[in-house]
């Protein structure tokens, strides 16, 4: 297993990697939508999605990848009315349509509106 580390998305905020490669995938945590820079939360849905779109390209660059290699999206939304603004965000950048679940939860860590967890092909 290598551990992927890039100070190009946010920082772990708990016990865990911002990513793993083991049997020739990339299994990245959940993006939130922190700018890594700044530590800011845009404000509304569309801001979010972009960002937290921004930081799973970063982790992608950081193994070597990019969104070509997506294979599986999890993406979760504090409030499912924001689906179709946050559809129109993600598809810039998943043009290659991985298979993805999408799903309202109760809350986001950092009281995001998005997060975006991925699992991407390295070999």
């Amino acid at each position: 297993m290598n551990t992927i580390s890039t100070p190009n998305a946010p920082a772990a905020i708990g016990p865990y990697s911002q990513g793993i490669i083991a049997n020739g995938m990339l299994f990245a945590s959940g993006q939130i939508p922190v700018d890594p820079a700044t530590g800011v939360i845009p404000e509304g849905i569309a801001a979010q999605a972009e960002q937290a779109c921004k930081n799973c390209g970063a982790l992608l660059a950081a193994a070597g990848l990019d969104f070509s290699k997506v294979v599986k999206t999890t993406c979760f939304l504090a409030d499912i009315k924001d689906f179709a603004a946050f559809n129109e965000v993600y598809a810039r950048y998943f043009v290659s349509k991985p298979a993805r679940s999408c799903v309202a939860v109760r809350d986001i860590p950092k009281g995001c509106l998005c997060e975006i967890e991925i699992l991407a092909q390295v070999e």
